[in-house]
Parts: structure tokens; C-alpha cells; sequence
């Protein structure tokens, strides 16, 4: 019982680490960490559940859940005892390889879907979109209104409207442009994918709509900061504020250049800029985040 209790506790854990997360306000002052943070605790939150509910079902072999799973396919009688199982066991080993198939299938299922939908949009920008001399390198669409975003994959294209280009100034289209760059560069849809998977497996989460809404706000912030490095922020920040009250919503499975919800907290981010976090205080928070990450995978060839 040692191995389901302990990742049990670790499972408990990762949600009231998420919690905390959720409101903690240096995350904004070093986004790719507070992102690598997050994936740690999903990944440890996922495997710690479910090696929970497997543990407590394999206790009976004493081999903790890797080797336990193993003994089940190849001892079936349960160690040695040939009796009905025990109901409390057999349903936590349902709900556990339940939850695994459902961790792993959603996230398929997702980028599948998302995949198709991008093609489809690529399909589309063949037929309407345009190369314009003023922004070379980027698709261009008739449309009235404000909108930039981009399609990422091994074709990406970065995508704007004759609106954008009406509304912005040079320098404010620069600065989008650069931060568009910056989430095809750093394949920031990869780290948005498993938590929308989440978020479609346990939509009556608000700690799952709270974690994806966080970490897409982190998304967008380091964006930010791959743009203000080439860019003037005050350009940012000022095309921040006229998609805010502009833009319209992008295709599903782009990124957008804005989210209406988020664009005063970074607005004022990059109005006001603050220190970054101390040397040691990232690498602690980047050896947490790998220790965390490895801490449920490992704990599977626990003893029971």
C-alpha cells in the first residue's frame, strides 16, 4: 500500500500546487518557466492518479504498477489466490487503465483533429489569400476587420487581414508580426495541445479551465517577450490595445495575436516591465519542474 499512498499524496499534491499556480504573479515575470511548471505538474497529476488507482488494484502481487501490470497478464489468478476479486481493487483497476486510455486518446484524438482543421485552412489561403510587397513572407486576406494569427506545422504561415493593415501603424505591424513569428518558432500549439485535451476530457473542471487559461496566457507573454527583443514594446503594447477592441477570432488551430481577456495584463507587463527572477531562484524552479515531472513515472516501479 506504500506505492498508492504515496502517489496518492503526490497526486493531491499536484492539485493544490496547481491551485497556488493558478494565482501566482511571478510566473508573469518568467513565462517559460511558469510554462515548464505546468507541464510538470500535468504530467505528474496524470501518472500519480492513475498509479494511484493501479497500485491499490495490483497491491495484492507486491510488485508495485509496472512489474504489477506485468504479473497480472501473466498470473491472472491474482497472486496465487483463486478468488473473486476484490470489488473496491478491481474497480480501481478500471478506473485506472480507463483513465490512462482516456489521457491518451483524447490528446490523439485532439491534435488529429487540429491537424485536419489547419490543412483545411491551408487549403482555403491557397484559394483567397495574397502575397503583399509591405510584408513579405506573410499570407494577406480581404477582410474588413482587425485579425492576425498564425497556422503552425511544418508549413507554417503567418496570416493577416487588409484590416491589419489599415489599423496598425508599421512599427505596432511589426511588433505583432514578431510576436506571431515567435509562436511558430517556439511551437507554442504543442504546449497548448495537451491541456485543450485536458480541458475536452474533464470539462467540468474549473481547476482545468483555470490551468489552460493560465498557461495560455503564459503562451501568449513569452510570445511578448521574443517580440520585444525586436521590437519597441510600446509598439506591442499599443497594437495590443487596438486588437483588443478589434479583433475577431481565429481559425481553431491557429494562435492568435491577441485574447481579449488577457491583453491588459500584458499590456501592462510590457508598460512596466519587472526584474526578472533571481539565477538561483530559476534554476530551484527548474529543478522542481524536472524533479516533479520524474517523480510519477518513477514511483511506478515502487513496491507495493
Amino acid at each position: 500500500m506504500i506505492a498508492a499512498a504515496v502517489l496518492a499524496a503526490l497526486a493531491m499534491g499536484c492539485v493544490l500546487a496547481a491551485k497556488r499556480l493558478t494565482a501566482a504573479k511571478w510566473t508573469h515575470r518568467a513565462p517559460h518557466i511558469g510554462i515548464l511548471l505546468w507541464q510538470a505538474i500535468g504530467v505528474a497529476w496524470g501518472l500519480a492518479t492513475i498509479g494511484a488507482l493501479l497500485a491499490f488494484a495490483l497491491e495484492p502481487y507486491g510488485k508495485g504498477v509496472f512489474y504489477g501490470m506485468a504479473a497480472m497478464v501473466t498470473a491472472p489468478e491474482y497472486g496465487g489466490v483463486e478468488s473473486p476479486h476484490d470489488v473496491a481493487r478491481l474497480t480501481a483497476l478500471v478506473l485506472g487503465l480507463a483513465l490512462l486510455a482516456v489521457l491518451i486518446a483524447v490528446p490523439i484524438v485532439a491534435a488529429v483533429q487540429t491537424l485536419r482543421a489547419r490543412r483545411r485552412h491551408r487549403d482555403l489561403l491557397a484559394l483567397i489569400a495574397r502575397e503583399d510587397p509591405s510584408v513579405p513572407g506573410v499570407r494577406v486576406v480581404d477582410f474588413p476587420a482587425a485579425a492576425a494569427y498564425c497556422v503552425p506545422g511544418l508549413k507554417s504561415q503567418v496570416v493577416i487581414s487588409d484590416g491589419t493593415l489599415s489599423l496598425l501603424s508599421p512599427g505596432e505591424l511589426d511588433a505583432v508580426l514578431a510576436h506571431e513569428a515567435a509562436h511558430v518558432r517556439e511551437r507554442h500549439d504543442l504546449v497548448l495541445l495537451p491541456f485543450g485535451a485536458l480541458r475536452r476530457a474533464l470539462p467540468w473542471s474549473g481547476l482545468v479551465r483555470d490551468a489552460q487559461a493560465s498557461v495560455e496566457l503564459l503562451v501568449e507573454m513569452a510570445a511578448d517577450d521574443r517580440a520585444r527583443q525586436r521590437c519597441c514594446p510600446k509598439r506591442l503594447a499599443s497594437a495590443l490595445l487596438r486588437f483588443g477592441t478589434a479583433a475577431v477570432p481565429v481559425p481553431q488551430g491557429a494562435l492568435g495575436a491577441s485574447a481579449a481577456e488577457s491583453v491588459m495584463a500584458r499590456v501592462e507587463r510590457l508598460l512596466r516591465p519587472q526584474s526578472a527572477l533571481p539565477p538561483a531562484q530559476r534554476f530551484l524552479l527548474l529543478a522542481a519542474s524536472v524533479a516533479l515531472a520524474a517523480s510519477a513515472p518513477a514511483l511506478w516501479f515502487l513496491p507495493g
